[in-house]
């Protein structure tokens, strides 16, 4: 009993820090199923009610929460995407030949992730107006490249990196082409990854706020800023904000538990090596 008390206690918080960690998405699911007169009068006992998601779904308030639901996906994915074709390229260069300055080079680029968004909002805001890019699709993609590409590079990077060059040499001596040894033996070695690494890149796009309050006015508005909208008024309708925030979190969930299998791999590709 004295040797398993430890382990017990150890169990014991892990399960309280759980508990404290879905607190937060508990209390939002319990406020998006209230009704509105019940809203500040009780806590934990209430007629649940599915008429915030009707509410938000239905566009009922005025607020096309559903066209902002396909704005995401269309910059998120849009942004995913660009990144990929940019970034694997660049990250295979990147592990593959090394020059004088490549590694200033390279955490030049990483601090474009992590340098604060409200630094080049400004200048952003300035040359998207002049350039016609404000509020449109193109300019979201274009500007989520400074959150998404930066992950994809440096991530990737490593990946090939644990590569083995005799791989890509055996294919050079069998008349491969460096495109050809690229795309027939180092991409499909490190699928494990880019399934990673764009799941990961979909969230940061998704959940980005900064740019989108900014950049954005009504057109390719996104659900992030979106869901800010019922917020305003007279009296904030937080349930209509809490239904809003958990529908949003749907399509990062679903592409989450759809490459689960491909993205543990990918988080563990090259923690071992032979």
């Amino acid at each position: 009993m004295r040797k398993r008390l430890p382990g017990w206690l150890a169990d014991a918080a892990l399960i309280l820090y759980f508990v404290f960690s879905l607190f937060p998405v508990a209390w939002m699911a319990i406020l998006s199923l209230k009704p509105a007169n019940q809203l500040f009068s009780t806590y934990f006992s209430f007629t649940p009610t599915l008429d915030a998601y009707r509410t938000v779904l239905g566009g009922s308030e005025g607020i096309p929460f559903v066209r902002f639901f396909g704005n995401s996906l269309v910059v998120s994915v849009g942004a995913v995407a660009l990144s990929l074709v940019v970034g694997l390229p660049a990250a295979y260069a990147s592990a593959r030949w090394r020059f004088k300055g490549s590694e200033h080079l390279m955490f030049t680029l990483l601090s474009f992730r992590f340098a604060p968004e409200l630094t080049v909002i400004i200048p952003l805001f300035v040359l998207y107006q002049k350039l016609g890019l404000f509020d449109t699709y193109t300019g979201m993609v274009w500007v989520l490249q400074l959150v998404t590409l930066p992950l994809v590079v440096w991530i990737m990077r490593s990946y090939f990196a644990d590569l083995s060059p005799e791989l890509e040499q055996a294919a050079l001596l069998d008349g491969y082409s460096r495109t050809q040894a690229f795309f027939k033996v180092a991409l499909p070695l490190v699928k494990p990854g880019i399934a990673a690494v764009s799941l990961l890149a979909f969230i940061f796009a998704w959940n980005n706020f900064v740019f989108l309050l900014i950049l954005t006015s009504h057109e390719a508005q996104t659900v992030t800023v979106g869901a800010l909208s019922f917020l305003g008024g007279d009296r904030p309708k937080y349930h209509l904000t809490a239904a809003a925030a958990l529908v949003s979190v749907v399509p990062p969930l679903l592409l989450a538990l759809t490459i689960q299998r491909y993205l543990v791999r990918g988080l563990s590709f090259g923690a071992v090596k032979s």
